[in-house]
């Protein structure tokens, strides 16, 4: 005599207590997904050196431009080429700190072309603190240079030298106002204080105080800026 299986005793409710439980899974492994998805696309806004891991802060800013990205149609056309490699906070007094974000030293340019509407929004996002943009650019060595080099003859570029990326650096902080001039004095103590001033410089003129505890931050240099005299 063939015994049939005993035919399932499970109850309507139960069944449906499945579905809804399959239900459920699949909604969260959706949500799962759009959430690594959006990280992601953020993730791909900051590209690290040596595949390092990004700071909080430096997620924030990269989640910054993807909303900017998706939101501002002014901005979408430029950001959706871009990226940036590095962001730190500096302090600029007991009060208040400023944001310096590190671009590609290759797409400099192409921040440039949008960089006093992007500040503007970005400083938005991050409750009205300043935000500074900088090319990041490499110190080459002068004697680890010879050592490698000079049997080929070639010759460090001055792009590479301390002098010019420090001035280099200067220039990138104060923008998007113009050096018309720049001394440098020497102090009592020894020490030397750098003296610029600005042509142009009503979009930054609450920002002078910013730019020189970013630059001292930057190169160990003590800078004051000055604006034009009101006329």
């Amino acid at each position: 005599m063939i015994r049939r299986p005993p035919r399932s005793t499970l109850s309507s409710s139960s069944a449906a207590s499945d579905v809804y439980k399959r239900q459920v899974s699949t909604q969260s492994t959706g949500s799962t997904q759009a959430k690594s998805s959006i990280m992601f696309t953020a993730r791909q806004k900051i590209k690290k050196e040596k595949e390092a891991q990004p700071s909080d802060l430096e997620n924030q800013v990269a989640q910054a431009l993807v909303d900017l990205e998706i939101n501002n149609e002014e901005l979408r056309p430029t950001l959706k080429n871009l990226h940036i490699v590095a962001a730190r906070e500096v302090v600029v007094n007991k009060s208040s700190t400023a944001i310096v974000v590190f671009v590609p030293y290759r797409l400099r340019e192409l921040f440039r072309k949008t960089q006093v509407r992007l500040v503007c929004e970005l400083e938005k996002k991050f409750s009205g603190q300043h935000v500074v943009l900088v090319a990041k650019r490499n110190i080459q060595d002068k004697e680890s240079h010879h050592n490698r080099k000079a049997a080929k003859g070639q010759v460090r570029p001055r792009s590479r030298t301390l002098t010019a990326v420090h001035e280099a650096i200067l220039e990138d902080v104060v923008f998007p106002a113009n050096i018309s001039a720049k001394r440098t004095r020497f102090l009592q103590d020894g020490t030397k204080l750098i003296k610029v001033e600005l042509e142009n410089p009503y979009e930054v003129s609450e920002k002078l105080d910013t730019f020189s505890a970013v630059y001292n931050a930057l190169t160990g240099k003590n800078a004051t800026f000055s604006l034009p005299a009101s006329e």
